[in-house]
């Protein structure tokens, strides 16, 4: 990381991960323009402020839909190809790790790659790792052995929180 001195002040240049400010309103103004059918997320247009470019009140379950299914959409063409693939790759396995049908051989290729994807993220964002990132790599054989996650992970219940909650 080099610093630039322009006399009095210091800074740092922006990271590659950093969205400019034209492009977090991008994604905002398309977060608020999205629908979802009844029971799947929240409404989130309503968790979005435009305004200060940040999302307000998101639920655990509102997190993960964002997480497995927005990320790849949401940053495609605004953050650069490696580091876009990276993300994509996590939302992909959380997405295929939860998935209603197993398969063996994908399964253990999940957990092949997780290791890589985990390093790639670690390369991008340092100080990224912690003992929450390397559950994800126990996930896989969690799958292999207590069968699909449905039946065992929080989801019907924080869907059933947000139904209640409209």
């Amino acid at each position: 990381m080099e610093l630039v001195c322009d006399g009095s002040r210091v800074t740092k240049p922006r990271t590659s991960f950093v969205l400019e400010k034209n492009s977090q309103l991008l994604v905002y103004k398309w977060l608020k323009s999205l629908r979802f059918p009844d029971g799947h997320a929240s409404n989130i247009l309503r968790l979005v402020n435009t305004e200060e470019c940040r999302l307000y009140g998101m639920k655990s379950h509102d997190c993960h839909v964002f997480m497995q299914t927005l990320i790849p959409l949401a940053f495609r063409d605004l953050l650069p190809k490696g580091i876009w693939d990276a993300l994509t790759e996590i939302s992909y396995f959380f997405r295929d790790i939860r998935s209603s049908k197993l398969n063996v051989d994908h399964i253990e290729r999940l957990e092949m790659n997780i290791v890589e994807t985990i390093c790639k993220l670690e390369m991008i964002f340092p100080p990224f790792f912690n003992s929450m990132e390397h559950l994800s790599v126990h996930l896989p054989f969690e799958v292999k052995v207590g069968g699909p996650v449905q039946y065992r992970w929080m989801y019907p219940f924080e869907m059933l929180d947000i139904t209640v909650a409209m």
